[in-house]
């Protein structure tokens, strides 16, 4: 009973700490915004032009207003690629040799006569390394988003999200960033690479999700590990 005291503390330990290894979320703006009240117009004076319901004819209805929207085209690819190489070689050698011939009486020849000592070395030393790290990302997709702020130059701030359920699976995208106006095509579109301060973020969870990650366990592990 002491020893499962001593463990259920330990459990929640290890639990929140699963927990907190998740990355917080990369979008944090709102995903949409309502649009802005319209001013109150004058009353119809009985002529046939009427300011507050006149609209252009051949003029295309842009974004340009908090809660209009446009289309996001994803289109983004990236690729990294690094080589390292070193090779390091050095060598020695040593060659050394000592004859003594010294002469002492009662000694027949002498001592050492003859003898000698020779001394050799070498030595070499060889380092060879070489390193290579490719990465290759291909992100393409789309997403409709809603202009939640216009900034003083006519610079507009966007935000969406789009969530798709499939088989139990979800997948969802969000994605923020401040876009030009002159840059949104006729059909109220822009690529992703036009958009300023990009935030890009898709999740998927489910089942098969599930299988290809580790457990909140291995995650508390991974987390600690120092190397």
């Amino acid at each position: 009973m002491k020893m499962l005291k001593w463990m259920i503390p330990g459990v929640l330990a290890l639990m929140l700490a699963g927990c907190a290894a998740q990355e917080p979320p990369l979008v944090t703006l709102p995903m949409t915004a309502r649009p802005q009240p319209q001013a109150s117009t004058l009353p119809a004076n009985g002529s046939i032009f009427q300011t507050g319901s006149y609209r252009a004819m051949f003029e295309d209805k842009m974004p340009a207003l908090v809660g209009d929207t446009l289309t996001i085209t994803i289109q983004e690819k990236s690729s990294t690629s690094q080589s390292e190489q070193t090779t390091a070689t050095r060598s020695s050698a040593l060659n050394e040799s000592l004859n003594s011939g010294i002469q002492l009486p009662f000694v027949p020849g002498g001592l050492g006569k003859g003898m000698g000592a020779s001394i050799t070395g070498s030595g070499s030393a060889s380092n060879t390394g070489k390193g290579t790290n490719q990465v290759a990302t291909t992100f393409v997709s789309s997403i409709t988003v809603t202009v939640i702020e216009v900034l003083a130059n006519g610079n507009l701030v966007v935000s969406g999200e789009k969530v798709v359920r499939i088989n139990g699976d979800t997948e969802s995208i969000r994605l923020s960033g401040v876009v030009n106006p002159r840059d949104i095509s006729a059909d109220r579109s822009v690529s992703s690479l036009k958009v300023a301060d990009a935030r890009i973020e898709q999740e998927t969870k489910g089942n098969n999700r599930l299988y290809n990650e580790p457990g909140w366990l291995a995650k508390f592990f991974l987390s600690i590990i120092p190397i």
